[in-house]
């Protein structure tokens, strides 16, 4: 049986069942009633799993929510095609495919192999969680030149395997692995 959270319990990176539908927490805002006989108001800031949409929705604090029948699984990338992408399940040796609305924008850090988690709720995956860093090879960036260091933090342009540019330093050259912050798309140090 799953357990009941009640609106003024959920917090933050909190994951929540409401109206059959799995939510994600992004931020949360308590407004307490200056009158008498008011009533405590949660506003939510949150994620639906299964569409990926993001919004703002109010409730009142004694609401209660089901906690989701959500599993993390590890996997690892395969490939993509037609169908969507594909990933194999390490613990079950499943294969689960993900179609591209599921995936947001994943495919800019995903070369075969990488290991990830895949969000099943009740069973079927519905999403995946990217590691913190990927480790990507750079295909195409310009030669560093001498002169441009006046900030201290002189980059260029680099192009990486999966086809997204970031900022690198200047002594970066083609072929080299570089760690990618997947969050913010930055360059996070060699491999």
């Amino acid at each position: 049986m799953a357990s009941i959270i009640e609106a003024i319990e959920v917090k933050r990176k909190m994951y929540f069942e409401h109206e059959g539908v799995p939510y994600y927490c992004l931020d949360v805002e308590i407004s307490t009633p200056t009158a008498r006989g008011g009533q405590t108001l949660v506003r939510l800031k949150m994620r639906n799993l299964l569409t990926r949409a993001v919004f703002d929705k109010t409730f009142k604090a004694g609401e209660k929510f089901k906690e989701p029948d959500l599993e993390i699984a590890e996997a690892s990338y395969l490939y993509s095609d037609g169908e969507g992408s594909h990933f194999l399940d390490q613990g079950t040796f499943e294969t689960h495919t993900l179609r591209s609305g599921m995936l947001g924008d994943a495919l800019d850090f995903l070369t075969e192999g990488t290991m990830l988690q895949i969000q099943k709720f009740n069973g079927n995956p519905i999403g995946l969680e990217l590691p913190q860093q990927v480790e990507l090879e750079v295909t195409d960036c310009e030669p560093g030149t001498r002169g441009n260091t006046a900030s201290g933090n002189a980059q260029k342009n680099a192009k990486l395997e999966t086809g997204i540019e970031i900022k690198v330093p200047l002594f970066i050259e083609n072929g080299t692995k570089v760690k990618v912050y997947t969050e913010t798309r930055e360059f996070a140090g060699r491999a």
